[in-house]
This record gives structure tokens, sequence and C-alpha cells, in this order.
């Protein structure tokens, strides 16, 4: 693609950056047939090709944004399918992060998507007051149906389940059982802390009795994933300068093998750390050794030399597992084969899931900013799963589990499934069912 931005707007590196990734598209149009908004909506403006036109015209031109390109940069769920199909190797993962920020700088939004962003990256990356927003969501959850669609699925969330908090999210360090043979620092998260208490439990579990050392670092808190894709690069910035500080303060004593991360979401921004902040000289180094440091945890579990025998005596009885692989995991990270390598090794059937590569429309906060085609590319990904005929669905990420989950879809964190193989407890979501009984028999 040609571009013509000028001397002085190549001085600014979010601009040279931009028109890098720019040059590289040849309007093929091959990630429009994997784009989940295309897919659904069937308008040029939402996909990949018709939003990089968008967004060429608005940086080249160094305009500030208009309700027509914001309404089309929105609907984008940075799913990242396209950069899996793109053959130009168009990085659109950064292009589109730019035009955010440039969007949050240039565009005053109205007054109640304004307020509604302030509240969800208050609220969201801040585990306490998530736990309050789900106490009182839980509350008004009887008037769902009264309230408008956006502050409907907030709502809606506070339907689920809460655990209290659990012992893993404090800062400590958790010793190896027997001889260590690793350490690790530990991602708790902030949303996952409050909605699925038992993944970050099961993955300490796991590690220990593997003989690796598992780190809470204090400090370490939100990864800056949410605000980050609303364009808030200041605040993104400042919380992953938090965490980076509390891991090297980690690396800079006893060391740490990896930093083991349990949301693939979140896994796909800190493995970004050292892009994000490749221009602060104070932090660029040690953001690029933390990026380098970063691993799902089926990751790093693929790289243990597991023995055969942690997993003989599995009492779960084979069932069918839907493998949903979240679009962070697959497209951002490009990890397909050890999720399902390591469900197979632990006695698990793994089915595969038809359309696998779409997004099922949680997307972070996407399926609260925009709960219609959330809606559609929800229902498309429940169809596919429930045409598997599984047992239950496994995923490692909690916004797709949050999304997908229905009464007759029990999604289990994939980690919480190889700690029940290799001698955990049933994850608490399948002990009241009837078909637990007989596949823990």
């Amino acid at each position: 693609m040609q571009t013509n931005f000028s001397t002085a707007q190549l001085e600014n590196p979010m601009f040279a950056e931009s028109e890098q990734i720019l040059r590289k598209c040849v309007h093929c149009g091959f990630c429009t047939a994997t784009c989940p908004t295309f897919v659904t909506l069937g308008d040029e403006l939402d996909s990949p090709r018709g939003r990089i036109y968008l967004i060429k015209d608005m940086l080249e031109n160094d305009k500030p944004a208009t309700d027509r390109v914001v309404k089309h940069l929105d609907r984008c769920l940075s799913c990242l399918s396209c950069t899996s199909t793109c053959p130009s190797g168009v990085d659109y993962m950064h292009l589109i992060d730019n035009a955010r920020a440039h969007i949050e700088e240039t565009y005053e939004r109205p007054l109640g998507d304004r307020l509604l962003r302030k509240l969800l990256a208050l609220v969201v990356p801040n585990p306490t007051l998530f736990r309050l927003s789900m106490i009182g969501a839980k509350m008004a959850a009887p008037f769902a149906r009264l309230m408008p669609g956006r502050l409907k699925g907030m709502v809606k969330m506070g339907a689920r389940h809460m655990a209290p908090p659990s012992w893993v999210d404090k800062p400590q360090i958790i010793p190896a059982i027997g001889s260590r043979k690793g350490r690790v620092a530990i991602l708790t998260g902030c949303a996952q802390q409050v909605l699925e208490t038992e993944i970050n439990e099961s993955t300490v579990r796991l590690l220990t009795r593997l003989g690796i050392e598992v780190v809470v670092a204090k400090g370490a808190g939100c990864c800056g994933s949410l605000v980050h894709h609303m364009g808030k690069e200041e605040k993104s910035h400042h919380q992953a300068k938090g965490n980076i500080d509390a891991w090297c303060a980690e690396i800079d004593g006893e060391g740490l093998d990896a930093i083991v991360i349990t949301a693939s979401g979140c896994g796909t921004t800190v493995k970004d750390y050292g892009h994000m902040l490749r221009n602060d000289a104070a932090y660029a180094q040690k953001a690029a050794t933390v990026s380098a440091l970063a691993k799902d945890i089926t990751e790093y579990l693929a790289g243990l030399d597991i023995e055969d025998n942690v997993f003989a005596n599995a009492t779960h009885g084979g069932p069918r597992v839907a493998y949903h692989s979240a679009c962070s995991m697959q497209h951002g990270q490009k990890i397909t084969r050890p999720p399902r390598d390591l469900l197979k090794m632990a006695g698990y059937e793994v089915l595969e899931i038809a359309e696998g590569h779409l997004c099922c429309g949680s997307a972070g906060v996407y399926n609260l900013l925009q709960p219609e085609i959330a809606g559609k590319l929800q229902e498309r990904k429940r169809g596919n799963i429930r045409a598997t005929q599984p047992d239950l669905v496994a995923t490692g990420n909690i916004g797709c589990m949050v999304q997908i989950e229905t009464d007759d879809l029990k999604v289990i964190h994939t980690v919480q499934l190889l700690d029940w193989a290799a001698g955990g407890p049933v994850p608490e979501k399948l002990r009241d069912r009837i078909g637990a009984a007989s596949l823990a028999s």
C-alpha cells in the first residue's frame, strides 16, 4: 500500500510504525474471510481491509477521528484472526492499537459511552471494586430485562456464582513439593480473581506438585490489557510498569524461569510489553526481559519433562472435551498444540470445534460495549460447540469461559482439568452434575 506521511509525521514513533505496517498491506482481502465482524455484518468497513483504509486516511492526514471511523474501529474485536490469515505479514494488532490511541486523543465520545468506559476501566482491573460491583449486579439481576443492552450485560454477570477471595492471590512464595526443579512467578489477574478463583489454585497445585516454586510477586496486578484496548495508553503503561517492577525484583533476586499466565488475553499483552515500552529509556530493557519470560501455563507445562505417571491415576473417566482455542491464544500467541496435547496426555478425548478460528464475542469487555454483535458470535460459537456433543468444554481464557458457558455447556479452564487428572479436586462446576459422578467414578 502506498503511503504519503510527511517527514514531520514520521519523526513521531507512532506514525512511523503505522506507516511501515500500512505499506505491507496488498489489499488481497484474505482477511475478510476470517474476520468475525465481516462474516457477521457483511460490511467491508467492518473487515480488517476496510478498517486499514479508514486508519490510513485518519493517520496519514492527521485528522481527528470521526463518528464513522470510531463506529467501525470500535466494532473490531482485536481477535487477530486476520493476522493468522494475512500472507503479507501485516501487523494489524499494533496498527489498531495506534488507531485507538489516536481516537482517545482526538475524539469525544457521547457522555454515556464515556461514563461506561470510565467505569469499566476503573472497576474491572481492581479485584476489590470488581467484587463489590458483582455483589451490586447480583442484587440488580432480577431487573436486568428492564435495562438497556449494555447495562443488561453487566448485570447478568452478577448472576454468576462468586467464590470468596482465594489464598493464592496474596503476595507470597509457595514452595515446591519435593526438590525444587524450577521457580516461576504467576500473574493472578484481576477479573479472574473474582470470577474463577479455582484457576489460580489449580495452577499452583499442579506446578508445586511438579516441583516448581511459585511466586506471587508483591506489587503485580492488572496486566493493562483492558485499558490498552480502549486506547488509554498512559494508564496501560502505568499498569505494565507496576508488573515489570514487581517481577524484575524477583528476577534480580532469586531469579525466575518464567512468568506464568493463565488468561491468554493477559498473556498476549504481557508478551507485548517489550514493544509497548520500547521507546521508554527507563523500562525498554526491563520490559523486553519480562516479555521474553512470559508464558501461557500450557506453554510452560509443555516445556517441562512431565513424567508419565503424573496422570497415571486420573479418575475422570476420559470425558469428551471440546477445546475452544481463545483468539488471544491461537492468533495472538500462536499457541495451538500444547493445550490439546496436554489434555490428551491427561486422558481426555479432545474434540475439535468447527469454525474454531472465529471469536466467541468476549474479547475483553467487547461483549459489554458491543452486546449485539457479541451476542451473535456467542450463539454461533455455542452452536458449533454443541455440534461436537461434548461432556464439557475447555479453554484457556477467563473471558471466553464467561461468554460461552450455559447450563448445558460447562466451561472449565484447561489447567483445572490437568490438575484434576493429576490428583487435584473435581472442578466445582462439575461436582453437582449428575454426569460428574460417572465421570469421576
